[in-house]
């Protein structure tokens, strides 16, 4: 019986996750990145580490528990951390991680994507909705 390396492990284990499969984790992460505030925030910080209310301010809309649910699942997944400054009011400021960095380009594509064919998809919507 043949033996295999640490890294042939590896690779077989990254095999495993195949987010076409119910029980797959990769699933969980793959709901948390296609949401709009997720999408919203990671590009918010992409220019740098902001406060709390510079994030709420710049993204408009987002409310105050969305804002809180979102920044704290990013954290927990490791692609935001939190650092807080005691001084009063205690200053609390948000930044990329080098995995949250890591998944830029990507985010990055898909908001440009969005912004560039938004009046493409409009137009098929009501095409479709005009025969629906």
């Amino acid at each position: 019986m043949a033996t295999t390396t640490a890294a042939q492990r590896r690779d077989q284990a990254r095999l495993a996750f195949d987010a076409y499969f119910a029980e797959c984790p990769s699933r969980k992460l793959l709901d948390r990145l296609s949401d709009k505030w997720v999408t919203l925030v990671l590009s918010s910080l992409a220019s740098g580490e902001r406060r709390y209310s510079d994030l709420a301010r710049h993204i408009a809309g987002v409310s105050q528990k969305m804002l809180t649910q979102t920044l704290r699942g990013l954290e927990r997944d490791g692609l935001v951390a939190r650092r807080i400054t005691p001084q009063v009011p205690v200053r609390v400021d948000y930044a990329l991680t080098p995995l949250g960095l890591s998944l830029m380009p990507l985010v990055t594509a898909i908001k440009a994507w969005a912004e560039e064919h938004i009046e493409d998809v409009e137009a098929a919507r009501e095409r479709y909705d005009a025969t629906a």
